[in-house]
């Protein structure tokens, strides 16, 4: 599927790889080179781009929650990898992020080509006003799913009590080097992104082009998720339910352990299965990668993180092996291929649609949306469907398939720092490491992400406050 959808373009972006000693401003991104875009096929192709403007490496967060296991030789090369990954809160992340602004500038980079997109498709040649819409419709859903990752990476969480105050990311809507921009509130950038998408639905495509194409079934999907975060169960229970009426698919992970069970039982083998999340996965409403777009293993899970699957569940144990390597134990990922990190799929829209009906004091509806996810997960030999007695059990339930579905999305980073405000659900994450005990409480500082001191310090036609203090 990649070599149908990326191919070269022969268009050069002044992409935003800033240090602290550049000179070019982080907003300074125009297309530039041998050929500037005309027609609509032109714009069209900087959507087909994977690595600048559908990529999502959200490397800190997942390191943070300690959902992918990293070697003590790698976490000692990286400084700031080790600080989140062992929780110390006594670090300066600041000043150590300048070793890794991947999130920022990446999605900077895709922000502005659809920027790009939006400002000067609309005068595209050899197209019809049908297809710039459409076209112009897919750059706005692009930009959002960025925009949503940038506020929940590096601001506060929403709170409806405090989002007009707390400051968010830069919201820049040209493409024009060196535009003024604004760092908005955190309300003020969440207002952005539902508008912007709810005007695109009407313009969108039932299928696109390729899975990285946005369409109407993406964006009541991405819709969801926002309103979920924004703890605005209504709408987002209306969006689930719209997005399951286009795509309510799941893959049969029972089905797939059984068909590679010999392989996978085999004692001291560690096979290379085909991955099925990829672009041609069932559930996808739209396909996003995480830090790197090329076939690959999965990321390997720290073994205390695997024990939160259930027993029986036939997506861990198609997935991954636990292995021991000198001292460490660990679970070495089994497929490879290309995997989709950073998008939507149905299972997600499942859970939010199970945690809106548990929110509305539905459980039967509730366990019935999760269950029919866990009839595809976990073994017959140890499948009982699941029923809740209070909201809170049911979405304690709903909460570790949500996890493990969403491993290595800014979802699961999100979801935690949304329950961390709410003292029903917030919880104390505790973990023994080279034999002490060290613990991630619900209002710690590491839950924000620094904004890059390149960016705070070269920040264009603005200026930008860092959210965090250390």
């Amino acid at each position: 599927m990649k070599s149908k959808i990326t191919f070269t373009i022969n268009i050069v972006l002044l992409l935003l790889v800033t240090s602290l000693g550049s000179c070019k401003k982080y907003l300074d991104v125009l297309p530039k080179g041998k050929k500037i875009p005309t027609t609509l096929a032109d714009f069209e192709a900087l959507v087909r781009d994977e690595y600048t403007n559908h990529r999502a490496p959200v490397t800190q967060a997942v390191l943070l929650l300690n959902d992918r296991w990293e070697s003590q030789t790698t976490l000692n090369g990286n400084p700031l990898w080790k600080v989140n990954y062992y929780w110390d809160a006594n670090a300066n992340r600041i000043d150590l992020n300048t070793t890794d602004e991947s999130v920022y500038y990446t999605a900077y980079a895709a922000i502005s080509t659809f920027n790009l997109i939006l400002q000067y498709a609309p005068a595209a040649t050899d197209a019809s006003d049908a297809d710039k819409n459409q076209l112009m419709a897919q750059a706005k859903l692009g930009r959002a799913m960025h925009y949503f990752i940038l506020a929940n990476y590096y601001a506060d969480t929403y709170e409806a009590s405090n989002a007009s105050s707390k400051l968010s990311v830069p919201l820049i809507e040209s493409a024009e080097v060196n535009a003024p921009h604004k760092q908005v509130t955190i309300q003020e950038m969440y207002d952005f992104i539902i508008s912007t998408v709810t005007e695109a639905i009407p313009n969108l495509p039932d299928k696109g082009a390729t899975v990285v194409h946005g369409t109407k079934g993406a964006a009541y999907a991405f819709l969801a998720r926002v309103y979920l975060q924004m703890n605005n169960y209504d709408q987002a229970l209306s969006y689930a339910n719209q997005a399951l009426a286009v795509n309510d698919k799941l893959f049969d992970y029972v089905a797939f352990y059984n068909s590679y069970k010999a392989q996978i039982d085999l004692a001291d083998n560690y096979p290379s299965l085909p991955n099925p999340r990829g672009y041609n996965y069932v559930e996808n409403y739209i396909m996003m990668h995480g830090e790197y777009v090329y076939s690959r293993r999965e990321w390997p899970l720290r073994a205390d993180r695997a024990a939160r699957f259930e027993t029986g569940d036939a997506s861990l144990l198609s997935r991954w092996k636990s292995r021991l390597v000198g001292s460490e134990t660990y679970f070495y990922a089994i497929t490879t291929g290309y995997f989709n990190e950073g998008g939507i799929t149905t299972t997600e829209v499942y859970m939010i649609k199970a945690e809106c009906l548990a929110r509305k004091n539905d459980l039967a509806g509730a366990m019935d949306a999760l269950n029919t996810v866990r009839a595809k997960r976990i073994l017959p030999a140890n499948y009982v469907a699941l029923t809740a007695g209070s909201t809170k059990d049911a979405i304690d339930y709903i909460r570790r398939t949500k996890e493990n579905e969403t491993l290595f999305n800014i979802v699961s980073f999100a979801d935690v720092r949304r329950f961390n405000k709410d003292p029903l659900y917030a919880k104390t994450f505790t973990k023994t490491e080279n034999g002490a005990t060290v613990s991630l409480k619900p209002d710690s500082h590491l839950w924000t992400m620094p904004i890059p001191l390149g960016a705070v310090k070269n920040s264009g036609n603005g200026t930008i406050q860092q959210n965090v203090n250390q």
